[in-house]
């Protein structure tokens, strides 16, 4: 793949998003496994998905319309999904959890229904769905790439207040902490990376990006910060490994990276049992 990673513009731009998408994606995943809201990346996910739906049932039915790039209609879906679900949490605030799986329904259900209209998965659908080393586009690195940027300029400037709403919202609002809007802006981040995510990891399994690396990097981290370094070195070599193996084997990227992700998480699983027992053992 080295040789002709410089002879290929679309491996270099799987290659490249891929790297920014296994940076970012860990990155907001720490603060969401935190906060329990891992499901909201399969309920944005599936949002993503109607949007793509929609975008492929106007190029087949209005005409004139071919050059229409889908991601950026799933990254509006995706957005709206996000705005939606912050205002149901509002709505139901004793059990704000209802708003994912709302979300998720309402997803799917309209996802399948543009899906139909549409005449059913076509090629360019299955790729969205389980990810494509040739579908990244020259274009979309380059806004994959500018969302990257974005979110570490955000996380950086917002760290504090992030991580205070993370563990304790209560004490985050005594503080003066406006989680009402840095909430909001926390899941658009999440939107938006998880419409970006979906040409390199497909959209069934771009969730697994952001909570695996998290969960392998919990069993051996001994800090926050340690959490989100790890989670983000997880991240990058289950992409790095998962787009090798992909291209090798000829199979979508996104089984590869996952199953990547999975062996890292077992890895650590087995090395935290292994060490306790020696620990226990020098104790004794």
């Amino acid at each position: 793949m080295f040789d002709v990673f410089f002879e290929y513009e679309f491996l270099q731009n799987a290659a490249i998003t891929g790297i920014l998408i296994g940076l970012i994606a860990p990155l907001l995943g720490v603060f969401i496994v935190v906060r329990r809201l891992s499901l909201i990346a399969d309920a944005l996910s599936h949002i993503t998905l109607t949007g793509i739906a929609a975008s492929l049932l106007l190029e087949k039915k209005v005409s004139g319309i071919n050059n229409w790039d889908p991601v950026f209609m799933g990254m509006i879906f995706s957005v709206i999904g996000a705005v939606l679900i912050e205002r149901l949490r509002k709505m139901y605030k004793k059990y704000e959890e209802l708003a994912i799986p709302i979300i998720l329904s309402g997803g799917i259900g309209l996802g399948v229904i543009l899906i139909s209209l549409a005449d059913g998965f076509n090629t360019d659908l299955f790729s969205y769905l389980f990810g494509s080393v040739a579908a990244v586009s020259r274009s979309n690195m380059w806004t994959i790439l500018f969302i990257t940027i974005s979110v570490i300029i955000l996380v950086l400037l917002f760290y504090k207040e992030l991580f205070i709403l993370s563990f304790d919202e209560e004490h985050a609002k005594i503080s003066g902490v406006k989680g009402r809007w840095i909430h909001l802006l926390f899941i658009l981040m999440v939107a938006l990376v998880i419409a970006a995510s979906m040409q390199v990891v497909g959209i069934l399994l771009v969730s697994a990006l952001m909570t695996l690396p998290v969960a392998a990097a919990f069993r051996i981290a001994k800090s926050f910060k340690q959490t989100i370094l790890l989670s983000v070195i997880f991240g990058e070599l289950s992409v790095i490994v998962g787009l090798f193996s992909a291209y090798h084997l000829s199979v979508p990227p996104g089984g590869t990276i996952v199953m990547t992700a999975i062996v890292i998480l077992i890895s650590t699983i087995v090395y935290k049992k292994v060490s306790t027992l020696f620990w226990i053992k020098e104790e004794a």
